[in-house]
């Protein structure tokens, strides 16, 4: 089965992997610099105070990829399944990965939290509109 849908599920998949290489480039030197010890019974929150916080914000946007992604993840594979992964759903699906890169590299990079929020909540408008798709699919099924 090929669906247009798809194509935008596997780039953000990309993107994820993309930040995460970019979060342990500035991660690992980070640690070292700071001389982090790496005892499992320090509480997460004494390596985070210990990081510059533009080191954090890779590592903070890695974690964002992880959570609400996953529900467009569920909702492009539904659409792909139920033949309705094309037209207006794939271009929908481009403009949530589009904004989340975007999302992505203001926090990384500069983290002006108004910007930052902006750009969330149309990639989040964005997905409820692809939900709102699912549930219209749904219909002619």
């Amino acid at each position: 089965m090929h669906s247009p849908v798809l194509a935008p599920v596997i780039a953000l998949v990309l993107w994820s992997f993309v930040m995460w290489g970019w979060m342990y480039a500035v991660r690992i030197p980070a640690m070292r610099r700071a001389k982090v010890s790496l005892d499992p019974r320090r509480a997460p929150g004494e390596l985070a105070a210990a990081l510059p916080p533009e080191v954090r914000w890779k590592a903070d946007n890695y974690n964002h990829l992880m959570e609400q992604p996953t529900l467009f993840y569920a909702v492009a594979l539904v659409l792909a399944l139920a033949g309705a992964g094309a037209g207006p759903n794939a271009g929908l699906a481009w403009a949530y990965v589009a904004l989340r890169v975007v999302h992505s590299l203001v926090q990384a990079t500069v983290n002006v939290i108004m910007v930052r929020f902006a750009v969330f909540t149309l990639s989040s408008l964005v997905l409820l509109a692809l939900a709102l798709a699912l549930r219209a699919a749904a219909a002619v099924f």
